[in-house]
């Protein structure tokens, strides 16, 4: 199992027990976004991809983003950081 799988699965496991989470994003590409403890709410997961939706503002807008893309520390769902923690921890 690679850490791809392993991201997938982790984020599957948030989806189905807590999919209201929180996230930091860190993009370049396409356009420049930076946005600290952002609440979203996953509506859904995909084999190379998941979606998730702000909902900061009035207006939801959807965010579809990769797995690599926590890999690459693109974006942290803080959540997942702490279930990694605490993992480590157990170890």
């Amino acid at each position: 199992m690679n850490i791809l799988d392993i991201m997938r699965d982790r984020i599957q496991a948030l989806y189905i027990t807590h999919p209201h989470i929180h996230v930091n994003i860190m993009l370049k590409h396409p356009h420049k976004m930076r946005l600290n403890n952002l609440p979203v709410v996953i509506k859904s997961v995909y084999p190379h991809m998941f979606q998730v939706e702000d909902v900061s503002e009035g207006t939801p807008k959807l965010y579809m983003h990769q797995y690599t893309d926590l890999v690459t520390k693109d974006i942290e769902i803080l959540e997942l950081s702490d279930i990694i923690n605490q993992d480590i921890e157990m170890n």
